[in-house]
């Protein structure tokens, strides 16, 4: 889900809280150092985020927050500020060359140049809670 999130639209947030959960409690941000990434410099994205990247002249940057079910991108463009919301069922996440990462979501992507370590760490960190929180396949018999 791709939103505007310029505004304090209730909406909105009620919709995100409802498809990534409501943000950490400052208590579980301690103990997790930190749920939100370093800046991070967009290389390519999909085309409907494209089309809003190429409406000013400003460097592409955008960063990422975790929630407990799911994480944000989010970036601005002119004024206005979006939200990429990505549930962690539909989340993939690749590491193309050596210095860049890859977030997928459906039809949506975008790709962040990564030449600090802490980046490495944040991806690692979304990849580890993922794994951790997911539901399990394996059922009893």
């Amino acid at each position: 889900m791709l939103v505007n999130v310029s505004y304090n639209n209730p909406e909105i947030k009620r919709k995100i809280d409802a498809e990534v959960g409501k943000p950490f409690p400052l208590t579980e941000r301690i103990k997790m150092n930190g749920v939100g990434s370093p800046k991070l410099f967009i290389t390519s994205t999909s085309l409907e985020i494209h089309n809003l990247l190429i409406l000013d002249n400003n460097r592409n940057v955008c960063n990422i927050e975790m929630r407990p079910n799911g994480i944000i991108v989010g970036f601005r463009s002119l004024l206005e500020s979006y939200a990429l919301v990505i549930p962690y069922y539909k989340l993939n996440t690749y590491k193309g060359k050596a210095e860049e990462y890859g977030i997928y979501k459906d039809h949506h992507f975008v790709k962040v140049s990564a030449t600090e370590k802490a980046i490495h760490r944040f991806f690692q960190k979304i990849i580890n809670y993922k794994i951790d929180n997911s539901p399990t396949q394996i059922e009893d018999l």
